[in-house]
């Protein structure tokens, strides 16, 4: 049997080729451009070889940002219960990960995109796929507005999560996560939910045709 010219046999030399080549392309075109097809063209491989290791690009996506925790699995955890406590729910499941032996994992990658571009670009698109776009999706009624929703759900996560574990910032470093989650979870639940307007009287963008829910 002729083996295909450029194509590299289903070992372990390969699967890290892989593992690089989706690293490469993830970054380079961020999740939704990226095909298995084209990371398999950077590895020089099959795509079958592709499935073969990882199954679906989102698990090579995850293998690929050796994330700790699956989010596909936790975001419909966070969701399921009433929609106007969404928010608290979305802080309790991120303090839950933090706090959980997947922590230390989480705090690496944390760390390192905060001195590394590229890692920061993999983070980037592993917040914004897999966790903000899951969870806002279920909650927004305009999903014009979801980016700008998504972006600002992030400012509550991300700056509790420095402030608590990076920085550690007392007494929010040591204080207990129902309290955290009790006193954040109303902010983010306004960026998922509440009518997003502008100090100077204008609407955010995406939200200039919506009608004026909150009677304002």
């Amino acid at each position: 049997m002729v083996r295909r010219s450029g194509r590299r046999p289903g070992n372990q030399d390969t699967r890290a080729s892989i593992l690089q080549a989706a690293r490469s392309c993830f970054a380079e075109k961020g999740y939704d451009k990226a095909s298995i097809r084209s990371i398999a063209a950077e590895a020089g491989v099959d795509p079958a070889l592709v499935h073969h290791y990882f199954g679906t690009k989102e698990k090579l996506f995850l293998a690929a940002l050796n994330a700790p925790v699956n989010p596909g699995e936790l975001i419909p955890q966070a969701l399921a219960g009433p929609r106007e406590q969404a928010g608290e729910r979305l802080v309790r499941m991120a303090l839950s990960v933090w706090d959980s032996p997947a922590g230390a994992a989480a705090l690496a990658v944390f760390r390192s995109a905060l001195s590394n571009e590229w890692t920061a670009r993999l983070l980037r698109e592993f917040v914004v796929t897999q966790i903000l776009r899951r969870a806002v999706t279920e909650l927004v009624a305009d999903q014009q507005e979801a980016p700008m929703r998504s972006a600002l759900v992030a400012t509550q996560i991300a700056g509790l999560m420095v402030t608590r574990y990076v920085l550690r910032i007392e007494p929010l470093a040591s204080a207990e996560p129902a309290l955290l989650a009790a006193m954040i979870g109303p902010n983010v639940q306004r960026f998922l939910t509440e009518p997003l307007s502008l100090r100077s009287g204008g609407t955010a963008p995406g939200a200039a045709d919506e009608p004026d829910r909150g009677g304002r």
